[in-house]
Parts: structure tokens; C-alpha cells; sequence
């Protein structure tokens, strides 16, 4: 099955041009969205946009505009807005290398797109620029217009190819100092610091697989919407026992003990074998009860 395209362009370093293509690599197939409904009929909701003066507007009614003051706003047009946007420069200008301690990842936007080469002319300074960076270690700093706007992005070797990560600028992101004021210092004892290395060496998963761990909140919402259409009865799920506070170190030594009765793997829970999300269209299992189809009521 053939991959679309996200975007097309050119990593750009001094003079050195590499033509390539991304591929976003966010998922949204794995997200389960529910329609709203109206319990009286079971119509979809619709959004409308309402003046309170002159009722729904067409989208030609509707300008763009900034409060700047209390119930004061400035209108903004969309040519003015143009004006002030980079002009579609397909290229992703890379401004310098760094470590990749440099860059933590509370910056990162949660936006990635696999890079790979645009054709065969790009085969080669792809694979030199991937190669240099796992040699020296770094990762790239760069900027590239996507969606009509400038963004910063961060550029790092992953397995054989090149990913580019949309990053937040320094002020979109709080910083650590606005909140760590809520943690106050602590006594901490030599005995209790070493009960928890002991505890965090005994807890190091030694057969850690990323691929193994689930959204399990969408499977379980996945595996309700199939008992739904079967017609099956819905079961509360349990809830968690609250743990119970305990003297620290006790704790800690029950938990150690606990650690140290087997090699640490990963959980079970995280184990579960992957289920397959609910379709939109799913037929009924034969031999159940079908439940009522909600239609929409007509009149």
C-alpha cells in the first residue's frame, strides 16, 4: 500500500541541497471518536455559527478579529494575514547541529514526520547526512514552513532514515520554575536512599519492548462498542484499590522483596495481546440478540 505524502521539499544545509518527502508518523487510524446525538430523536448534533442579534452566518459574514481591550477588537484581515506569513519555501533550512542532551523533550509539539529521499538524486547526500550525524553524534536544528506558518523543528537520526520533530518555541512552553515551588525539600536518609537504588536496580525491565504497551482505554472502548452491537450486557469495571499509606521505609522493603523474587520483566497488563478496534460497520453475531438500531425519528 502506497503512503501519502505529507509534504515535499529540501533539507537545506550551506549549499549542500537533499530532495525529500515526509510522512507523518502520528497514527489517527487508532483513535475511536464518538458522534453526539440528540437523545430525543437521535439526529447528529449540528455546529452552527449564531449572531445573537442576527442569527446563523454564512462563512462570508464572519471576519477574524483581536480583543485588545475589554468588548474592543480590532479586525484582522485574511490578505493582512498572508502579508505577514513566509512565502511557501519547501525547504527546511537546517540552522546548526547540537547534542542531543540540548533539547529536552518537553519541547517537542507532538508532531513527527518520517523523512526519506525524493527520487534517486537524493539517495546519496540523504545517506552522507544521516551517516554524519550518528558519527558526531548530534542531532540538527532547523525551520520550515508547514501549514502556512514557520516552524522550528528538530532533526535526528532514527534507524536508517531521518525524523523530523515540530518543536515548541521556549515561551509556548511554562517554565519549570512557575511550579517548582510546590515541592519542598526533604531529609533524606542514607539507608532510605539506598533501599530505593535498590528498589529501581531490582525494577529495571530487562526485556523492555515499546511495541508491547496499549492505549488500553481505546481497546476497552473498542471491545464496549463490539458488545454493544452484539447486544451483550455491559459489566462495571473494577476499580483500583487505593493504596494504603504505609511507614516509607517498610514500604520500601516490602517492595524490594517483592522485586527480588523473580527477574524484573515487563508487566502483564502491558503483555495483553493487541485486540482489534471496533469497525465502523460491524454485523451482529449470530445467535444474539440484536440491539435496537437507533434511527433518526422522522417528524
Amino acid at each position: 500500500m502506497a503512503r501519502r505524502t505529507s509534504w515535499k521539499g529540501y533539507l537545506r544545509l550551506s549549499l549542500v541541497s537533499v530532495p525529500v518527502k515526509a510522512f507523518t508518523a502520528n497514527n489517527t487510524s487508532e483513535t475511536v471518536r464518538l458522534n453526539q446525538l440528540h437523545a430525543g430523536c437521535n439526529s447528529r448534533v449540528k455546529y452552527q455559527k449564531i449572531c445573537p442579534e442576527h442569527g446563523e452566518l454564512k462563512s462570508a459574514d464572519i471576519v477574524s478579529a483581536y480583543e485588545y481591550a475589554k468588548d474592543q477588537y480590532v479586525e484582522i484581515q485574511t490578505d493582512e494575514l498572508q502579508k505577514i506569513r513566509p512565502h511557501s519555501d519547501k525547504s527546511v533550512h537546517i540552522q546548526g547541529f547540537i547534542t542531543p542532551e540540548e533539547i529536552d523533550p518537553i519541547y517537542h509539539a507532538g508532531k513527527t514526520y518520517y523523512l526519506t529521499p525524493d527520487g534517486l538524486a537524493g539517495n546519496k547526500p540523504y545517506a552522507l547526512l544521516h551517516r554524519g550525524m550518528i558519527d558526531g553524534g548530534v542531532v540538527g536544528i532547523g525551520k520550515v514552513v508547514l501549514s502556512n506558518r514557520e516552524q522550528l523543528v528538530l532533526l535526528r537520526p532514527v534507524e536508517n532514515m531521518l525524523v523530523m520533530t515540530v518543536l515548541n518555541v521556549a515561551k509556548k512552553v511554562r517554565s519549570i520554575e512557575d511550579v517548582s515551588g510546590e515541592i519542598e525539600d526533604q531529609e533524606i536518609t542514607k539507608d532510605e536512599l539506598e533501599l530505593t537504588k535498590t528498589l529501581i536496580d531490582a525494577s529495571v525491565l530487562s526485556d523492555f519492548d515499546f511495541d508491547s504497551f496499549r492505549d488500553e482505554y481505546t481497546d476497552t472502548l473498542s471491545a464496549l462498542i463490539q458488545k454493544k452491537v452484539d447486544g451483550e450486557e455491559i459489566i462495571q469495571a473494577k476499580d483500583h484499590e487505593e493504596p494504603k499509606i504505609i511507614n516509607l521505609m517498610e514500604a520500601l522493603k516490602a517492595s524490594v522483596a517483592a522485586a527480588n523474587t523473580g527477574e524484573r520483566k515487563m508487566a502483564p497488563s502491558a503483555k495483553k495481546e493487541k485486540s482489534k478496534p471496533a469497525k465502523k460497520k460491524m454485523a451482529p453475531s449470530r445467535g444474539r440478540k440484536k440491539p435496537a438500531a437507533r434511527k433518526k425519528k422522522s417528524g
